[in-house]
């Protein structure tokens, strides 16, 4: 885990500790009952919490530790985490934890695009990533800022993955496939190319290139 999301965990413990986490949540009396979330199955427990389990102050009191295992295993669903503060209404919470839960998303985005394969947990990759936290935000326009940005042989494979995806049939937001067929990332994806063209994923970014409709190494 890289500086920037260490940091991104611990600002959202400290923000969110004014949640104090509960022992024993009261749950629906026709479904569920209390629960202890320390004895519970932790997947299991997201998929109720907010809902049948627990209040809002139980989701924030438990966010904290839900989105640390997003990026520390594989045993949750981000859209099922970060459906949870949706679901709460989470742009109506107090400044401070919003931009706890955005650090956080941005911290998350970075490391993913630095590294590939990804090490990002539940994460797995960036059309994955985008769905999750477009599902929360509504705006995934600063991600796409960021990966504007982010330079080296990585972040660019990341971007001929996300291509191949689309091709094979992955949904993804409107704004990102406006956004993947713009000059800049057609234009990005020519030049790993000829940066990498002896590399082990050249074909890659050539089918890449391909896919969005001008073929690596000619004119358009």
């Amino acid at each position: 885990m890289d500086d920037g999301l260490t940091a991104a965990l611990a600002r959202l413990r400290e923000v969110f500790a004014r949640y104090p986490r509960r022992a024993v949540l009261e749950g629906c009396p026709h479904c569920r009952g209390s629960v202890r979330p320390e004895e519970h199955d932790l997947f299991a427990l997201t998929i109720s919490l907010g809902n049948t389990v627990g209040t809002v102050e139980d989701v924030k009191s438990l966010l904290p530790l839900l989105l640390e295992r997003l990026v520390t295993g594989d045993e949750l669903d981000a859209g099922i985490v970060l459906g949870k503060p949706a679901a709460q209404g989470w742009r109506s919470w107090p400044r401070d934890e919003q931009d706890a839960v955005e650090a956080y998303l941005m911290a998350v985005w970075r490391s993913l695009l630095s590294t590939y394969p990804p090490r990002a947990g539940s994460f797995g990759d960036a059309a994955g990533f985008l769905g999750a936290a477009g599902g929360l935000t509504g705006d995934v326009g600063a991600f796409l800022g960021e990966w504007d940005t982010a330079r080296g042989p990585a972040a660019d494979r990341h971007l001929a993955d996300l291509v191949a995806g689309w091709s094979g049939g992955v949904r993804l937001p409107a704004e990102v496939l406006t956004w993947l067929h713009s000059d800049l990332v057609r234009d990005r994806l020519l030049a790993a190319f000829e940066r990498d063209h002896d590399s082990a994923w050249a074909d890659d970014l050539a089918r890449a290139c391909d896919l969005l409709g001008w073929r690596a190494g000619s004119n358009r």
